[in-house]
């Protein structure tokens, strides 16, 4: 089970940070992702970080102002956002992928086992 945290309604140029609690023991063989569904749009691809955390890989839209990390003594991912933009205003996803890291293969969402329920994140302008 995951489930998001952290969403809110925040001014443009402000920061948030979600986070994603996971139960299991497996937490820290996953790699974990971030995406996001703005209404009317596909979900899309935010960033991913290795099970140990050792790797992680970004959107092109996000590098540099959004943030992957993880503590496995707390089965949790997080994601930084800084430098919002009314156009991050999305529901945000956490998932977990058992397989192996390919960093490619992150972005896609059908390589995801488990999802969590979302949170919603609304930059104004």
């Amino acid at each position: 089970q995951l489930v998001e945290s952290g969403g809110g309604l925040v001014q443009a140029g402000g920061s948030l940070r979600l986070s994603c609690a996971a139960s299991g023991r497996a937490f820290s063989l996953n790699t974990m992702g971030w995406f996001r569904q703005a209404p009317g749009k596909e979900r899309e691809f935010i960033a991913a970080i290795r099970g140990s955390g050792s790797s992680t890989f970004y959107a092109v839209s996000v590098k540099g102002r959004f943030t992957i990390s993880r503590d496995n003594t707390k089965n949790t991912v997080y994601l930084q956002m800084n430098g919002l933009k009314p156009e991050d205003t999305a529901v945000y996803f956490c998932a977990a992928d058992s397989s192996r890291w390919i960093a490619s293969a992150t972005m896609n969402p059908r390589n995801y086992d488990y999802w969590g329920q979302g949170t919603l994140v609304t930059v104004s302008s």
